[in-house]
This record gives structure tokens, C-alpha cells and sequence, in this order.
């Protein structure tokens, strides 16, 4: 079964730092792009970031590009989002998927909080 296990998430205060790490098992990760996703209480989740399989080609959600960073590791089947200059509004659950701006994956992990606040 495919699992999906995200970490690094925390509490920061605004203007602050964090880098999330995803990692996953029993899963082609190289054969893959993967994204990011985030859920803030109350709203719908939203694509966050994606990386194509090679780790070449990147997309960003139009309030987090400049802000974030999404890379992979295909040796370590892992892939990361580096977010910085945090906002509040930066706040929610964040998830990692398999796919290009669209989950392929039906079943998701257990997310990592992130919250900013002073």
C-alpha cells in the first residue's frame, strides 16, 4: 500500500522559515511528478507546488511563488517545500501527492501543520 508520510511542519512566526519533507514507500516515485497541497481550516485544499519527474520543471500557486521552493530527491524517493518569508495566511495542513497540479493518488497522508503566527 502506498503511504505517504509529510513532516517538518511547526509553528513560525511571520517572516519566518520552514521546509517540509515528504516521504514515501511502496510507490514508483521517479516515474512520478509530485505536488504539494495545503488545507487551511475552513477551505477547500489547493495545489500548492508541483515538480516534474526529473525535477527540471516547476509550477507554483500565484501566493507562494517567489516564497517557496519544491525539490526532489529520486535517490531517496522524498520530495521537499522549502517556504519562506511566511505569511499568515501560510497557515494549514500541508500534503504531498503524486501528480502534476491534479492527485493521483487516492488516499492521502496524514498532512504536517503549519502555522505562522506572532
Amino acid at each position: 500500500q502506498v503511504q505517504l508520510v509529510e513532516s517538518g511542519g511547526g509553528w513560525v512566526q511571520p517572516g519566518g522559515s520552514l521546509t517540509l519533507s515528504c516521504a514515501t514507500s511502496e510507490f514508483p516515485f521517479s516515474m512520478y511528478s509530485m505536488s504539494w497541497y495545503r488545507q487551511a481550516p475552513g477551505k477547500e485544499r489547493e495545489l500548492v507546488a508541483t515538480i516534474n519527474i526529473l525535477g527540471t520543471l516547476t509550477e507554483y500557486a500565484a501566493s507562494v511563488k517567489g516564497r517557496f521552493a519544491i525539490a526532489r530527491d529520486n535517490s531517496k524517493e522524498t520530495v521537499t517545500l522549502h517556504m519562506g518569508n511566511l505569511v499568515a495566511e501560510d497557515t494549514a495542513v500541508y500534503y504531498c501527492n503524486a501528480g502534476w497540479r491534479t492527485p493521483m493518488l487516492g488516499s492521502w497522508g496524514q498532512g504536517t501543520q503549519v502555522t505562522v503566527s506572532t
